[in-house]
């Protein structure tokens, strides 16, 4: 019996001895999980915003993945970014890495990618007015043909590299309202049943009217008078010459439009067409321009939108170059961005070829209509001729 005491008392020592061991093994395991200092060196950078427009702010921030708040060095891959986190993006689009690092730890670092990128802004009064057969060298800084465009084009932002797209006039006008050609027939009456800026602002519910000079509320026939009906691609689309009610309620004799100005009662769009000797085509250069001063510049100036923090947007365009330049189709011409939106005294500092198609994307972007159709949906939008908030 002593014997057999003795083995069982051996036995349950050797039990607790184990039991002790293993006890010790897991304590051990447990205690490098939670003692032992994080693994992860690095840094949690956010910056808001992180999408953003030329020369405006994103505000960063950084934080250590153990949970402390270490001094940061703060560095970019491009422009400049404060101490305090504060980075200020270059003039050119793209991606710029924002990157911290603890000061008190070179391992420790972090990264933030910011897109650089334009921006075009909304307006509820565009206004578009087309001139005709002008050279971009004989517009820019001849104060003499044209002394108050050249005024515009000092407060507000020209275009230096945009082409337009075809000879003669009609094919331009298309591509400015459909973004094809559609035709390069000057004597075609063809109404078209393609896609259009009309169609899409009907469908979004966009006011908008075309006020030409000599003609009457909704007309729809062909040239007449100083009217030619080549220059007024509304009243060649399906939408519009399809239905006598849209026609009659967005065709309008330009007298309206010194009207709805007076009554701060623009649409969303205004299309402006004059007569032929007022628009440079038959008239003199000083006679166009002073048209347009004494018609369009002066009463839109009186309006809030076009004053400082309105949304007026003057446009002026011109259909073709001239006659014998046939650079990329239609020749050199020099469109103007006026108005509380477009980008005081900017010339524009991007190689970017645009033309007409450029054109139709970019008003309908500022209209807030998506998709532009045919040739505009992969033109390059020209919003680097605005302001950028």
């Amino acid at each position: 019996m002593e014997i057999l005491r003795l083995n069982m008392l051996r036995s349950q020592s050797f039990v607790l001895v184990f039991a002790s061991v293993l006890v010790g093994l897991t304590t051990a395991c447990s205690s490098s999980k939670t003692m032992a200092p994080a693994t992860s060196n690095g840094v949690t950078v956010s910056c808001t915003p992180a999408i953003m427009a030329p020369f405006t702010t994103s505000q960063c921030s950084a934080k250590a993945a153990d949970g402390l708040n270490p001094t940061i060095t703060w560095s970019a891959s491009a422009e400049a970014i404060t101490a305090a986190g504060l980075f200020t993006a270059p003039s050119s689009t793209g991606s710029v890495t924002i990157t911290a690092a603890n000061a008190q730890n070179a391992m420790q670092a972090g990264t933030e990618t910011l897109t650089v990128q334009l921006k075009t802004p909304p307006s509820q009064h565009v206004v578009l007015l087309m001139e005709e057969n002008q050279a971009y060298s004989i517009v820019f800084g001849n104060t003499v043909g044209w002394p108050n465009l050249n005024k515009l084009i000092q407060q507000g932002a020209l275009a230096t590299n945009y082409y337009a797209d075809v000879h003669p006039s009609i094919g331009n006008y298309f591509m400015l309202t459909t973004g094809q050609l559609v035709t390069t027939d000057d004597d075609s009456t063809t109404v078209w049943n393609v896609d259009n800026i009309a169609r899409r602002m009907l469908a979004n519910n966009v006011t908008f009217k075309v006020y030409a000079e000599g003609v009457h509320q909704g007309y729809l026939g062909g040239n007449v008078g100083n009217y030619v009906i080549r220059h007024n691609p509304f009243a060649l689309l399906s939408d519009v010459a399809g239905s006598p009610q849209v026609a009659n309620q967005v065709l309008c004799p330009f007298s309206q439009f010194a009207a709805d100005v007076a009554n701060n009662a623009l649409p969303q769009f205004s299309f402006i067409v004059p007569a032929v000797d007022d628009d440079a085509h038959s008239g003199t250069q000083q006679q166009a321009d002073s048209w347009m001063q004494t018609n369009v510049v002066g009463p839109l100036s009186g309006l809030p939108a076009f004053q400082s923090g309105g949304d007026g947007l003057l446009i002026v365009d011109f259909d073709e170059g001239a006659g014998n330049d046939t650079t990329n189709g239609g020749g050199h011409v020099a469109p103007v961005f006026w108005g509380p939106l477009a980008a005081p005294g900017y010339m524009q500092r991007s190689g970017t070829l645009y033309q007409h198609e450029s054109m139709l994307r970019t008003v309908m972007e500022v209209l807030n209509l998506a998709n532009p159709p045919a040739n505009a949906a992969n033109a390059p939008s020209m919003a680097e001729f605005f302001v950028q908030k």
